[in-house]
């Protein structure tokens, strides 16, 4: 699949007010939030939905809807970046820390990297880091409102510090490995990380 430098869009909002805020290269695109996708839209009940954290762990964990709204819920107020150079302020997303999940699993000692699998099949692969410390979330609600399908309902991943092809879609599994294997974007042209402040966008970005 192809792949564009040089995304364009209107800008729009108070960029002088949230300048400090606003990544290189992008614009605010105020109340808006554009969908985009990769693949076809699902149809996914809560009923149907789980999420498994699996590979390089001491112990392979398994949640369904019910079991995961169980867990210690946990809440990200702030902002999100989309490579295509939109972004977006003052959001709120809740649901539980990726950081619990990963705890319940165990992480063995070998493990760097996760691949978060959506249950489209679409894949996005990150330095296990990123998913630790209280900067990855599983989310089900958007400022106060279920998450809708186009966005990613019933439930997506949230990496707010990374370009949002990293926050995946329908996910449903986190599979820890010990090595970069390269996801649906990564393998066609886009950054293996996505530092928005690096605008870290293609491969042979900084």
């Amino acid at each position: 699949m192809a792949f564009t430098r040089g995304f364009t869009g209107k800008r729009r909002g108070d960029r002088a007010a949230r300048g400090d805020r606003l990544p290189p290269g992008q614009y605010d695109t105020g109340k808006d939030w554009p969908t985009l996708t990769a693949e076809a839209t699902p149809r996914l009940t809560p009923e149907d939905w789980s999420i498994t954290v699996d590979g390089l762990v001491e112990e392979q964990q398994t949640w369904s809807w019910r079991e995961a709204h169980a867990l210690p819920g946990s809440t990200y107020d702030g902002d999100i970046h989309c490579v295509t150079t939109w972004s977006r302020f003052d959001m709120t997303f809740t649901g539980v820390s990726v950081d619990t999940l990963l705890d319940a699993a165990r992480p063995r000692p070998e493990a760097a990297y996760v691949m978060a699998h959506s249950s489209t099949g679409y894949t996005t692969n990150l330095p296990l880091e990123d998913l630790r410390g209280g900067r990855a979330w599983i989310v089900w609600e958007v400022d106060g409102l279920p998450l809708t399908v186009p966005h990613g309902g019933p439930v997506r991943l949230l990496v707010p510090h990374l370009y949002f092809w990293n926050s995946a879609k329908w996910v449903s599994r986190l599979e820890l490995m010990d090595r970069d294997r390269p996801g649906f974007w990564e393998a066609n042209g886009y950054h293996d990380r996505g530092d928005p402040w690096l605008e870290q966008r293609y491969q042979g970005d900084p």
